[in-house]
């Protein structure tokens, strides 16, 4: 699934593309994805301008006049591409499932083949209560989140530190391959309980998440299978990682015999240095 890199990577791409123009049509080819799509969401959209592109954890928040915001989530195969008008567009794909067409001419297609994805509607002035979004923690870029703020989000907890942080109550928008690069770069155990996460350790955490977050971005994200920028390039942050995926190769920088290693925890692949992550 998409973790924050990779949507954010997204909304770079939709952003100038759809800021500040009139959206003159809109075209909806099925009723539903992971959830109902909203009735009349396609002539909800037609004819309205758009004020901005945000993200909010994994979500995009596409804002439109009238005060109401477009909520999309790509769920595990979900990409949006972008033409530059229709000339260059072209025939529809298999799981199109959404066109929008602006007043400069250029072309957005959501493309979701899984169908995990979503595409809601919500005015603005609800939705810090929207049922996706309002229980979500800080935004690990904001200028708020540090290590006193993610210690207070990992207190009381007993899980195992890498299952914490893919909880979205305690930061926004770190999935499996980000914790455990961020652990990594810590130099902190996966096994390690949360609730000892807290003063120094917790503050090189919040920097490893922060750091590697802001890498991952400026390289267009990670693409292991689906995931692909809006101009249909691939992300090339796969490229750099140190542990994720690598079982049984080298620890980068590390003297250890055994290298990379390989554990289940909540159901998902960790991987991490014996020795180097305590």
């Amino acid at each position: 699934m998409p973790e924050l890199p990779e949507v954010e990577t997204v909304r770079r791409g939709l952003a100038p593309v759809l800021e500040g123009h009139r959206i003159e049509r809109a075209r909806l080819f099925r009723l539903d994805l992971r959830f109902p799509i909203p009735k009349g969401f396609a002539k909800r959209l037609t004819g309205r301008r758009v004020i901005g592109v945000e993200r909010r954890a994994k979500y995009l928040l596409i804002r439109l006049e009238g005060a109401e915001v477009v909520i999309s989530h790509l769920g595990m195969s979900g990409r949006y591409r972008i033409y530059k008008n229709a000339v260059d567009a072209p025939p529809l794909e298999p799981h199109d499932h959404l066109e929008i067409v602006t007043d400069a001419g250029a072309v957005v297609r959501y493309n979701d083949p899984r169908r995990f994805g979503i595409l809601d509607l919500c005015r603005a002035d609800a939705l810090s209560e929207q049922k996706f979004l309002k229980d979500i923690g800080p935004e690990p870029l904001g200028n708020a989140f540090d290590g006193a703020v993610l210690a207070a989000g990992l207190a009381g907890r007993k899980t195992p530190i890498k299952v914490a942080l893919l909880d979205q109550h305690v930061v926004a928008g770190v999935g499996n391959i980000y914790a455990s690069e961020a652990l990594y770069r810590a130099g902190i155990s996966p096994r390690r309980s949360a609730a000892t996460v807290k003063g120094e350790r917790a503050a090189r955490l919040a920097n490893a998440i922060r750091a590697v977050l802001a890498e991952a971005i400026e390289a267009g994200g990670s693409t292991l299978r689906d995931h692909r920028q809006t101009s249909g390039e691939l992300g090339y942050f796969q490229h750099r990682f140190a542990v994720y995926d690598r079982e049984g190769e080298p620890c980068p920088g590390c003297d250890c015999k055994t290298g990379i290693r390989a554990l289940r925890q909540g159901g998902r692949s960790t991987f991490y240095c014996a020795k180097r992550q305590r």
